[in-house]
């Protein structure tokens, strides 16, 4: 059954986010080498996958992505028809998607967050599903959604799905929330802190941040992702850590705690 033109937009506009933000932070990467976390080199030497497999990887899990929005929007819209002939259909205020907005960070914040600790506290998940993404010591920008396809569709599918049913977003809200959310993590990823960048302004969980997890002592901290550092704060899993230069040339991210668990 074909999809109304909006939700195709919802489906495809996040895919279409990630290769192209991807693309200009492998840009950034490449004119901003003093602002580098990792160099190219080291992204060829320490990372366990080869750049090929990472895009084959990423470019399966857009597919089983869009494929299950698809079903999901299919199953919706029954209800969203019904809705719209009691009431009839009205575009949402600026405040509401606003409060859509903010619930659907925190919902999928707590779903992220919760999943992938538990994904390193459990040493199955970990060697069979987890490590896959920590194949990648030096991340970059188009690795950020390179996972095992289980975790791809329990973290980011079903967590998207669980926010989009918790705040009921319109199609149009849902397209604009998913890319947003998109780009936050290939930044997170990119390894690049460009300066002036306005999510590194709004947001503590950033760039660095999420690179002292990669490093390969801090498997056991800093598990929050996308946009609030609060829950490894509240579960005593937060690491500080300061961007000191690196002897490469570029930037580094140093914990600063000595001793990190591993």
């Amino acid at each position: 059954m074909a999809l109304p033109s909006e939700e195709v937009v919802a489906i495809l506009a996040p895919i279409i986010v990630y290769w192209v933000a991807a693309g200009v932070y492998t840009v950034l990467g490449r004119v901003l080498a003093d602002h580098r976390l990792h160099s190219r080199e080291e992204e060829e030497v320490r990372n366990l996958v080869p750049k090929r497999v990472v895009v084959r990887t990423v470019l399966l899990q857009h597919v089983l992505q869009a494929a299950i929005a698809f079903a999901v929007f299919n199953v919706k819209r029954e209800d969203r028809r019904a809705a719209d002939a009691g009431t009839g259909a009205a575009t949402p205020a600026v405040a509401v998607v606003c409060c859509q907005f903010m619930v659907a960070m925190v919902v999928l914040d707590a779903w992220q967050y919760g999943w992938h600790r538990l994904m390193h506290s459990s040493g199955l998940l970990y060697r069979h599903v987890h490590s896959w993404h920590h194949r990648l010591v030096a991340p970059y920008a188009y690795g950020a959604q390179y996972n095992h396809p289980l975790e791809g569709l329990i973290l980011d599918t079903a967590g998207g799905a669980l926010a989009l049913a918790v705040t009921g977003m319109a199609p149009l809200t849902a397209a604009a929330f998913f890319s947003f959310a998109t780009l936050k993590a290939v930044d997170d990823h990119s390894g690049v802190l460009v300066p002036g960048n306005p999510l590194h302004l709004l947001f503590r969980n950033n760039t660095a941040y999420h690179d002292v997890h990669h490093q390969v002592r801090g498997g056991r901290c800093n598990y929050a992702q996308l946009f609030f550092v609060a829950w490894d704060k509240l579960m005593g899993t937060y690491v500080p850590y300061e961007v000191v230069r690196a002897p490469h040339g570029g930037l580094e991210a140093v914990p600063l705690k000595k001793k990190l668990k591993t």
